[in-house]
């Protein structure tokens, strides 16, 4: 009994522990968290509001009540046009074989079809664009890699347990509560919270502990203490879930103390975990976090990065008040201003119909009839200012200066010319590029880890294109790599011309002059008609029989067919010979596989 109520005051001192330095980092993290909920609310249009002295957003009130103040929204189609030409980058990750020997090679092959599955499966270009949208608005997104004992296939039919598989997930900023603001990597953080809000109900799924819920605010995931409806110009962007708990996951990294790390999860005020890091995601089989961030601006000295919103709202704020009070002017100059002499009308009559045409106005007998104040003209300034802001907006962000000023270069008729022209009009977006390579860079290298930790056994797996794959631990590497294709932010249209060159140039033909099989299969899924192949790919089912025979022929004896590729069987296996120190028995067995291939090459040759 004694040992019982020592354990649940230690979970009880933890608890105390976890939730008390979650406070702490949410007051020390909340003027940034405020100047995100103002990026938001400029990116969706509420933008007359700001942060008050007691560190809230509030809605600005207007100088007049007869002032106008509508909304030019520049950020939001910026910030489009930015996403877009970011959608267009979709690095695709691949493995780089350590040497040149076939087993190498045969692991590069399989890490880089296990990448390309999951990509597919988990769907990655979506995961990609929701927290491309998220570091744009904040200036960071991460991305969670986690793995999921229930996806994968089924072991034992429908009834049995599966194998398990990778899930990507993105995060907010928001979710994401570093020990330190000022260091800038991941991995050099002692420890990092993650807290998010979940429906009791999930909880209870996930961890077995029934909790009663409560309001949550969605965004400081604090208990909601205001009502929904007096936010009223930050509404859109903030609201209360029901029926909600806290849950916050404590990763500290591995010390000398703690070789494994350690891992940490509370629930509202219940401890449901308490252990290990769970994955061993980092080279040389060291555990780490299962985060990596993306940055929109990299800050130095700062954990979160920058956003371009932050820098285009004082030139918002200036565009609407110059768009404002030019409209002002032209709604006096078109509606026109009544000087009246006092008592010589009826002033109310006249303010509720103004001037109408054909309006018969009484006035008092020797009395000044109403008139018009000439108030001129619009005055030049007001559009010269209105220029130099947009121009302002286009500098600032880094996109536009070509569409916008497309007449500028009506001159230039050549295409090498032209190309120059728009590469210098994204020359600005290149520090969001890189940062979207290497965020997916480490993401695949983390995949990967994982599938070798959880991978013991022999398990199989759907490629991307098609076909059934087998593998093991033993068979994955994490040395990951970017295609070639994916540094150049090629369009679609780039990409076929690219194809065309190649077909052109020679450099995929054989030794012949005929493009192989497989290497038309591989074009056509290019070039988006992956259904036109119509055949089998026959050398890549010999590839895999040889990689087959070549582990059975170490452990014993496999006999040659004589419908195999009898040519390419005696290159991957005298490739495996050579790549490979073998003991004598197991060379002898290859050597006789190899004289059933040549006598099957005679037997064709004599008949």
């Amino acid at each position: 009994m004694t040992e019982k109520n020592g354990a649940a005051k230690a979970a009880k001192q933890l608890v105390d522990m976890v939730k008390s330095e979650f406070a702490r980092r949410q007051e020390e993290r909340r003027p940034l968290e405020r100047g995100w909920e103002l990026n938001m609310n400029f990116l969706c249009g509420n933008q007359y509001c700001d942060v008050n002295s007691y560190g809230e957003i509030e809605e600005d009130a207007p100088g007049f009540f007869w002032q106008t103040r509508r909304v030019f929204n520049y950020i939001a189609p910026v910030i489009d046009m930015r996403c877009a030409k970011l959608e267009r980058i979709r690095p695709k990750p691949a493995v780089r074989a350590a040497t040149d020997s076939e087993s190498d090679m045969r692991c590069a092959r399989i890490s880089s079809a296990v990448l390309s599955s999951v990509c597919e499966s988990e769907g990655l270009d979506g995961c990609i664009t929701a927290a491309t949208v998220w570091s744009e608005a904040c200036g960071t997104a991460f991305y969670k890699i986690v793995w999921d004992s229930s996806a994968g296939n089924r072991i034992g039919g429908d009834g049995g347990g599966a194998d398990g598989g990778a899930r990507l997930v993105a995060l907010s900023p928001f979710e994401i509560y570093p020990a330190s603001l000022s260091v800038e990597k991941i991995d050099e953080q002692p420890d990092i919270m993650h807290a998010k809000a979940l429906p009791v109900g999930d909880i209870y799924a996930a961890y077995g502990v029934r909790l009663a819920g409560r309001d949550i605010d969605m965004f400081s995931l604090s208990p909601y203490s205001a009502p929904v409806h007096s936010l009223t110009r930050t509404a859109p962007v903030r609201a209360a879930m029901h029926g909600y708990e806290l849950v916050i996951e404590r990763y500290e990294r591995p010390t000398a103390d703690r070789p494994a790390g350690r891992l940490t999860i509370v629930a509202g005020d219940t401890l449901v975990f308490d252990g290990d890091l769970p994955y061993v995601n980092r080279r040389g089989g060291v555990r780490g976090y299962p985060f990596v961030k993306q940055c929109s601006l990299p800050l130095a000295g700062s954990f979160f990065g920058g956003s371009i919103v932050d820098r285009l709202i004082p030139v918002q704020r200036a565009y609407n008040a110059v768009k404002n009070r030019k409209h002002e002017f032209l709604n006096r100059i078109s509606m026109g201003t009544i000087a009246v002499e006092d008592g010589s009308l009826d002033t109310d009559e006249l303010a509720e119909d103004g001037l109408m045409p054909g309006k018969v106005l009484v006035y008092r007998r020797g009395g000044t009839p109403p008139e018009m104040l000439t108030l001129g003209s619009v005055p030049s300034e007001f559009s010269e200012e209105e220029d130099r802001l947009v121009d302002e907006f286009a500098r600032i962000s880094g996109v536009g200066e070509m569409t916008r000023n497309a007449n500028s270069f009506n001159s230039v008729t050549s295409a090498t010319g032209l190309q120059l022209l728009i590469e210098q009009d994204e020359v600005r977006l290149n520090v969001s590029y890189e940062q979207i390579k290497s965020a997916i860079k480490e993401l695949a290298g983390q995949v990967l880890c994982l599938y070798r930790q959880f991978s013991p056994q022999l398990r199989v797996m759907r490629g991307d294109e098609g076909g059934m794959f087998a593998f093991c631990a033993q068979d994955i590497c994490d040395d990951v790599v970017l295609e070639a294709d994916s540094e150049l932010n090629l369009t679609p249209a780039r990409r076929r011309a690219a194809v065309y060159e190649l077909l052109s140039s020679g450099l995929l033909a054989d030794d012949k002059g005929n493009i192989p099989q497989s290497v038309k299969n591989k074009l056509l899924a290019r070039l988006g008609y992956s259904g036109m192949s119509g055949r089998a790919d026959l050398e890549e089912l010999h590839r895999a029989r040889c990689e087959e025979e070549n582990a059975t022929l170490a452990d014993g004896y496999v006999a040659a067919k004589p419908y195999d590729d009898h040519d390419l069987h005696i290159q991957l296996h005298t490739a495996y010979l050579l790549g490979n120190q073998l003991s004598a028995q197991t060379e002898g067995a290859f050597l006789r596989h190899l004289a059933e291939h040549k006598n099957y090459l005679k037997e064709e040759s004599n008949g």
